[in-house]
């Protein structure tokens, strides 16, 4: 708070994370020199206020980079995976063919290395320099580099040993099929099925593919206990018991 003598007090108000602050002037007497300050302060507070409102690219890319190598994220991925854990501990019991469904990408292996190098922008094609990017993220999976995510590798470890089937399906091409699997194997994951998007199909949503491979595997007879991803579209569509989602704070795909 600010006070003039002759003015009343001026007051900032905190506003709540991504609004404009806000500036309160209380006027009693006012003279022309308080006028002046008065315009000074105000000019101040909206140069303020204008700034916050801008968002700011270099700011956002280091606040990524932080909740990642932090440990937030992969803390936050462990609190996902341990209510997953729980559901599959209470049900996978008391169905006859129980099935866990997990996206790939962001779900159970990490393609941060390749949105590192490209300023955490996404590339889908082109080569692959992570030393200098851009990294074209088919090129990094073609790699088969990618290391898995420790809270889903545990879950998935955790549901075979109750006798779940487990199942990946992911919007990975075709063309990918031999790295991905080889990928996932040495990262220490077994799986019943993995499902990769059809020759030449494309849909608008994840969810067009990924709800309807569900349906198929309810009527092989499977309950899907759990479903987890890290979009909501790989979510979406139903066909499955629970759904949880993993935090992905880089990109969006409906």
């Amino acid at each position: 708070m600010l006070s003039n003598g002759l003015a009343g007090p001026v007051r900032e108000r905190v506003a709540p994370l991504g609004e404009p602050a806000v500036c309160v002037v209380r006027l009693r007497t006012v003279s022309a020199r308080w006028l002046l300050a008065l315009a000074f302060f105000s000019g101040a507070c909206a140069s303020r206020s204008q700034s916050s409102a801008v968002p700011n690219l270099f700011e956002t890319q280091q606040r990524i980079a932080a909740y990642i190598d932090s440990g937030r994220y992969a803390a936050d991925c462990a609190s996902v995976a341990a209510r997953a854990r729980a559901h599959l501990d209470r049900r996978a019991r008391e169905v006859p063919k129980p099935a866990a469904v997990f996206d790939i990408d962001e779900t159970s292996l990490s393609n941060w290395p390749a949105y590192r190098a490209n300023g955490w922008a996404r590339f889908t094609a082109g080569e692959c320099d992570l030393e200098k990017g851009p990294c074209g993220l088919r090129a990094w999976q073609a790699m088969a580099q990618s290391k898995a995510i420790p809270a889903t590798l545990d879950l998935v470890r955790h549901a075979r040993s109750l006798g779940v089937a487990v199942f990946f399906i992911s919007g990975r091409p075709p063309s990918l099929r031999e790295a991905t699997e080889r990928n996932l194997r040495a990262e220490g994951y077994e799986w019943d099925g993995v499902v990769l998007l059809p020759e030449g199909a494309a849909f608008k949503s994840a969810a067009d593919f990924k709800a309807p491979e569900r349906r198929r595997l309810a009527e092989q007879g499977y309950t899907v206990l759990i479903s987890i991803g890290d979009q909501e579209s790989d979510l979406a569509g139903g066909f499955a018991e629970r759904t949880f989602k993993l935090p992905n704070p880089v990109y969006f795909l409906p």
